[in-house]
């Protein structure tokens, strides 16, 4: 998919100048900065609703300027790329204006609020030939690397089957409707934390093992704190016949708290978290190993500049609108007796 040459991207060339649509606390550390310290990027304007906010955002960072109406964002000529940072409501709409405009863009997870805005995104995509990516920023960094290098070496053998368990205290209790955050309201969010957190779960499985054939899931809500659901539990298998089993509950108890990902092979296995991922334990009958990763400064430096190489064409990304709207359709499968998609 190649860029219009008004861009000035493509062979080694040009530069990435960024548009932030929604700078809330997402953007603050983990991939905000990362777009001006990434050779070749640039930070140059930022978009919030709430003007001062906005401002502040843009004072505290070094951004030029600053904006509260998306569409002056995605039009202002300076900006050749466009990241999404609004909560998925929003994700499908201002994806299709800003790739309409003539500029790629890098969107937050989950990927939209339903696979059919996914979809569309990607006819969008196709009928420009903007480049559409999502910020699955674990198909990046170290650990979860590491992760791919040993099964794909054959360490633990052949990949068997892979189980998820996480298991969180619910912070919402006794908050009154107009307390609670977005991400437990569907029609903003597209369903509740299942959607936020097991996204990037899900999605690295996708990176390891290739895309889910099947899958099958319930979702209750036990608790009735939010509208959203809170435990969910379901099966699936890979294209490529490993089988998975997971388990997510936002309403545990504090001292049942858990963030396990195990994957077992015909000759071990490998345990490891998904967002406390620094170390990673790998268990054969001859021993037992651990790595230990270092935390980056910003854990979606290293996708945002594989985001950038690809617009230079110097390199790939390895999360496109294609691979994110994958695990969506993986999760709306789960979910959907609950919803009644």
């Amino acid at each position: 998919m190649s860029l219009p040459s008004s861009l000035s991207f493509g062979e080694g060339r040009g530069e990435a100048n960024w548009g932030i649509i929604g700078c809330g606390d997402v953007t603050e550390v983990k991939s905000g900065p990362a777009f001006s310290k990434t050779e070749h990027s640039s930070l140059v304007a930022v978009m919030r609703r709430d003007a001062a906010k906005a401002a502040d955002y843009a004072a505290r960072h070094g951004v030029p300027r600053w904006y509260s109406n998306a569409s002056e964002l995605i039009n202002d000529p300076e900006v050749n790329a466009v990241y999404i940072a609004t909560p998925p409501d929003t994700h499908a709409r201002y994806a299709i204006e800003a790739m309409r405009t003539g500029k790629p863009v890098y969107v937050e997870k989950p990927m939209a609020r339903n696979y059919a805005e996914c979809m569309e995104m990607i006819r969008v995509s196709e009928e420009t030939g903007m480049p559409l990516f999502v910020a699955y920023y674990r198909r990046s960094m170290s650990l979860f690397l590491k992760v791919k290098e040993l099964v794909e070496q054959g360490i633990i053998g052949k990949p068997l089957t892979v189980n998820i368990r996480f298991y969180k205290e619910a912070t919402e209790k006794g908050l009154s409707p107009d307390q609670l955050p977005w991400r437990v309201f569907p029609e903003i969010a597209g369903a509740g934390h299942f959607y936020d957190l097991a996204s990037h779960q899900l999605d690295f499985l996708d990176f390891l093992f290739g895309p889910v054939k099947d899958v099958h899931g319930t979702a209750h809500n036990l608790e009735g704190f939010y509208p959203a659901e809170d435990t969910v539990s379901a099966s699936f298998s890979f294209e490529n016949g490993v089988a998975g089993t997971g388990s997510w509950c936002f309403v545990a108890d504090k001292s049942a708290e858990k963030d396990s990902i195990e994957l077992f092979g015909t000759e071990g296995n490998l345990r490891f978290a998904c967002f406390d991922p620094f170390k990673l334990i790998l268990k054969r009958k001859d021993g037992t190993i651990e790595f230990d990763f270092p935390k980056p400064e910003h854990v979606g430096g290293g996708l945002i500049k594989q985001v950038v190489d690809e617009l230079r064409g110097v390199g790939k990304s390895p999360s496109t609108g294609v691979s994110g709207a994958r695990t969506s359709w993986v999760m709306e499968e789960i979910v959907k007796s609950y919803y009644s998609f």
